[in-house]
């Protein structure tokens, strides 16, 4: 059977030296250390974090310059067709100009030589009216 005596007491001081030993020689240093680790891991994590919303934003900055660009090139393309087809209009209209005026110059020239040909051949039509007439005649003209 268990007595109460003063060694119980002897026994309950010594488990609470023991207690206040442990506390400052084990406890103390281990929780130190694990509040350090916990820091540092909480550290790394916020760090991670922070790398990611750098990381995201350097994206969305990308995008954006990305989305940019593409719409100037899309911009210069529409303005290059658009001065491409005025240029084109205009080469087109000055071709347009100098054949029309190349036509004209050889309508001209064929109704210029069509009326000396007619002319020419008036007067051979002449000659040759006289030259029938005084053969059915039989006298000349």
């Amino acid at each position: 059977m268990i007595s109460l005596d003063w060694t119980l007491f002897l026994q309950f001081g010594n488990f609470i030296i023991l207690l206040v030993l442990l506390h400052f020689l084990l406890y103390r240093p281990l929780l130190r250390i694990m509040e350090e680790r916990r820091q540092a891991t909480e550290g790394g994590h916020e760090r991670a974090r922070e790398l990611e919303d750098e990381i995201q934003s350097r994206m969305k900055a990308y995008r954006d310059k990305l989305h940019e660009a593409k719409t100037r090139a899309s911009e210069e393309r529409a303005a290059m067709r658009t001065a491409a087809a005025e240029e084109e209009g205009r080469i087109l209209g000055e071709a347009q100009k100098k054949s029309s005026a190349q036509i004209k110059s050889v309508r001209d020239q064929v109704a210029k030589q069509a009326e000396e040909a007619r002319k020419g051949l008036r007067s051979e039509a002449e000659d040759l009216a006289k030259q029938v007439a005084s053969k059915v005649l039989g006298r000349s003209l």
